[in-house]
């Protein structure tokens, strides 16, 4: 498992409730652009449309050695879920406050998956509480490491 981009404004922006591991339906120009590396997830939300979950506003460049058949940029894309993941999925996203969004795509083998995380929105006071903890950590880490090679 490769991974080929990170949201990391989802891990900082959200309380990530549950996580799911997707297919995507891709074109073959979009997969020769996500392997060149020319792909963008950070605006990127997905949606439960009629029993299917569908990704929106992801980036995937244009393949530029492409013809005529060449993918639109930030098509909807489908991604691949068994029915009772959808039917959970369905649920968490119904709930307020709750939204459905991409955090990291990778290879795993020759298919590109992609990880979907249901999360509520951090306050603002709940970040800098996250802050204060990591850097708490990385003093306790720091102090610990001088002290053993002392």
């Amino acid at each position: 498992m490769s991974d080929i981009v990170n949201n990391s404004k989802a891990r900082r922006d959200f309380h990530i409730l549950a996580t799911y591991e997707a297919g995507l339906v891709l074109k073959g120009t979009e997969v020769k652009s996500i392997r060149g590396g020319r792909v963008q997830i950070g605006d990127a939300f997905a949606r439960v449309e009629k029993g299917q979950v569908w990704l929106y506003n992801s980036y995937i460049d244009e393949y530029s050695f492409g013809t005529h058949d060449n993918h639109a940029p930030k098509a909807p894309r489908k991604l691949l879920l068994n029915k009772a993941e959808i039917r959970k999925i369905e649920g968490l996203a119904a709930i307020k406050g709750n939204a459905l969004f991409p955090v990291s795509l990778y290879w795993k083998g020759s298919r590109v998956k992609v990880t979907l995380c249901v999360g509520h929105g951090k306050a603002e006071y709940d970040k800098r509480e996250d802050i204060k903890t990591r850097e708490a950590e990385r003093e306790m880490r720091r102090a610990t490491t001088t002290f053993r090679r002392s």
